[in-house]
């Protein structure tokens, strides 16, 4: 039986996949977990519920609070909120639990539940297994005074905002951005933290209906943010997933800047502000090699980890390190957050131009982005992709014929029958061939 939880908690088509019965059995499997793990000892637990605005997230909530409150659990509301939001709140609230409903980036049928410890981070692997061991178990229930309390949180977005100004090093006075909120998590907050840090700011992807959330807008639609860049003359424009953990931006021509340039960006304000640890920034294996040289040439040790924000935040976490992100736009840094938070990384980017008084183009040009192909092989045996002769015979061949302006990357999918070839080069062109060379290998190596 596959896992019930991935690299970002339990995911999946609500009301089908993820249930009622299941959010409420999960979150009583979780205060259950935790409880007898000693998170609770010595005092009444609390555990704080946010969401984004899907419409399923709304029974979804009740679910939760539910399960929480029938296992002895105090809960605080917190509504409609960023899952970074949740993820301080949960640690400065004193809370002993997080749960955050949300599919991130997904369509609007979709949904998902995260748990975060009270520290703010996501629970480890570990733990997660023991609440999916536990599911359904019979035992024996509180009564009386031992059911948990509900209520719900005042001032949680005004204490948020707060946080996110005073995370910001200047003034974006003078900056005009349009902001896409992708009708999720940050409609509220995102608009409001970049007026008080000083932007003269424009909305879109803030008339959230439950069902819009993602649709054509936010960080996996930027077409619109682009036009409305163009139209309103701003100097950037700044794209939020639906739950708000990812960060892209546009410039004032309208060109993408993505999350390994971002990453770029702050990693040299930090350095040069002397508040990068151990002058070494966290990627994944998919971050561009552009980014890997660009942060060579600055001085900047590259840590390499699986794709997956969870896995960035282990090795920060492990070597002492403040920063971290991946390509897709999650920047996580540890100074100011325990996850990625979208919102933060917007405004720390504008801080950037602002400081600098430069614009976004000509900051991104500290890295060149090489040409990248990715080619989805499907319906082979990804389980021989790492032991193939032949593949690796024909990834040597590779690799010797991009040398250091190329690379290869081949990673088998997690959920699929499929194995992903990645290939950069020097121009698009050498990309594709040696991209299309190494499926042909793959389709016939690993049938």
């Amino acid at each position: 039986m596959a896992r019930l939880f991935g690299t970002d908690g339990v995911r999946g088509l609500a009301n089908r996949d993820l249930t009622a019965r299941l959010a409420m059995d999960l979150s009583v499997s979780a205060a259950r977990v935790l409880g007898e793990q000693g998170e609770f000892r010595g005092h009444r637990p609390l555990a704080v519920v946010g969401r984004d605005p899907r419409a399923s997230g709304e029974f979804l909530e009740s679910a939760v609070v539910a399960g929480l409150a029938s296992s002895g659990v105090d809960v605080l509301r917190l509504g409609v909120l960023p899952t970074p939001a949740v993820a301080y709140l949960t640690h400065q609230l004193h809370a002993d639990l997080g749960v955050m409903l949300s599919a991130s980036h997904n369509p609007a049928p979709d949904n998902g539940i995260k748990f975060f410890d009270r520290s703010g981070h996501k629970l480890p692997d570990e733990t997660e297994d023991r609440i999916e061991a536990r599911l359904g178990e019979e035992w024996d229930w509180p009564t009386g005074a031992g059911v948990g309390r509900v209520r719900d949180a005042h001032g949680a977005v005004e204490q948020y905002v707060a946080h996110l100004v005073a995370s910001v090093p200047a003034s974006l006075d003078g900056l005009r951005v349009v902001v896409d909120c992708a009708n999720g998590a940050s409609c509220d907050v995102a608009p409001e933290a970049l007026r008080r840090a000083g932007a003269e700011v424009f909305t879109i992807g803030t008339a959230p209906d439950g069902l819009n959330i993602n649709s054509g807008c936010g960080s996996t639609h930027l077409d619109a943010l682009r036009a409305a860049v163009r139209e309103h003359g701003a100097d950037a424009g700044i794209a939020n997933d639906g739950d708000a953990d990812r960060c892209l931006a546009v410039t004032a021509a309208g060109e993408v800047v993505d999350g390994d340039q971002i990453m770029a960006i702050l990693a040299l304000e930090l350095h040069e502000s002397g508040a990068l640890a151990a002058d070494t920034v966290v990627a994944t294996v998919m971050s561009n090699l552009g980014f890997k040289l660009a942060m060579r040439e600055a001085g900047i040790t590259v840590v390499e980890t699986a794709v997956g924000d969870r896995y960035v935040l282990e090795a920060m976490k492990a070597g002492g390190f403040v920063f971290g992100g991946e390509q897709s736009g999650h920047v996580i840094m540890l100074d100011h957050a325990t996850t990625g938070d979208g919102v933060l990384t917007g405004l720390r980017l504008l801080a950037a131009m602002a400081r600098r008084g430069r614009p976004l183009d000509e900051l991104a040009k500290v890295m060149t982005r090489l040409p990248q192909v990715l080619v989805n092989v499907k319906d082979v045996d990804k389980t021989r992709a790492k032991t193939s002769p032949e593949l690796a015979a024909a990834v040597a061949a590779a690799e010797a014929d991009l040398g250091e302006t190329g690379r290869v990357l081949i990673r088998p999918s997690g959920t699929e029958p499929m194995v992903r070839v990645m290939v950069e080069a020097a121009s698009q062109e050498h990309a594709q061939t040696v991209a299309d060379h190494l499926a042909d290998v793959v389709r016939t190596a690993l049938r």
